[in-house]
């Protein structure tokens, strides 16, 4: 896996936060990495089979560059965010030297007023074709209902092949009383950057069905880093998040 685009943009402030969040996350390079590195391998998977998702939704898409590190033929890439932040993002990639800006569709998006999905269709979205649909990185940031304000929208409004892929922290990240010392660290930090860690639960399968989806993979951190670098080590402490893979129609790639 290599992002040649990472630190340009960062800059200097996401290696100044990098380097506080490695006082307490000893292993946070490596967690970041799988994480990663795993939904890039579901991207090309999915992108590249036979018959291939020909549109690849990167909801809440803050600083990602799949659209241009995993760019395909026939393949059309949506980045929705909030305007502030895809302006920011966009006058980052302008200082990028040799970025395709052009890799990707952008959405802009003020998810607490406008639906994602009027806003994507109004991009060139089909929502009779399917679509892969990558939610990373947002789920502990949002309250309940609108996780499932998020999963109702991707069952009912998108082509039932369409397959979502996100990742979710378990309910010890957000419970105090049963939450180690480590987690409280990352908790204060993330408040001082003004975010909270709000949701979290052991089981998504339940929530998932209540919400339309009958079809449910869960991978947690160590089955994947584990498949990624045939490694594992119970001191990585990587047991308190999982990737899930959801749909309403059968799948046939984890």
């Amino acid at each position: 896996m290599s992002d040649p685009w990472a630190a340009a943009l960062a800059g200097p402030e996401g290696e100044a936060l990098a380097t506080q969040v490695d006082r307490f996350l000893t292993h946070r390079e490596l967690w970041v990495a799988v994480r990663t590195a795993y939904l890039d391998e579901q991207v090309r998977a999915w992108t590249h089979a036979k018959p291939k998702m020909r549109q690849v939704v990167l909801l809440g898409a803050g600083l990602d560059t799949r659209a241009a590190r995993l760019s395909c033929r026939g393949v059309r890439f949506f980045e929705v965010d909030h305007p502030a932040s895809q302006r920011d993002k966009r006058q980052r990639l302008a200082r990028a030297k040799g970025y395709p800006v052009k890799a990707a569709t952008y959405v802009a998006c003020d998810f607490e007023h406008d639906d994602f999905l009027t806003r994507l269709a109004e991009a060139g979205f089909r929502s009779d074709v399917p679509a892969l649909v990558l939610w990373e990185g947002v789920t502990p940031y949002l309250p309940e209902p609108a996780v499932r304000g998020t999963l109702r929208r991707v069952a009912s409004g998108c082509h039932p092949g369409t397959v979502l892929l996100f990742d979710h922290f378990l309910k010890k990240v957000i419970d105090a009383p049963s939450r180690p010392a480590k987690d409280d660290q990352a908790r204060s930090f993330v408040e001082t950057l003004g975010e909270r860690f709000v949701f979290g639960t052991n089981d998504f399968v339940p929530i998932l069905f209540e919400e339309g989806f009958r079809h449910v993979r869960s991978l947690s951190f160590d089955e994947a880093c584990l498949s990624l670098t045939g490694t594992y080590l119970r001191e990585r402490e990587f047991r308190f998040q999982r990737i899930v893979l959801a749909s309403r129609s059968p799948v046939g790639r984890v």
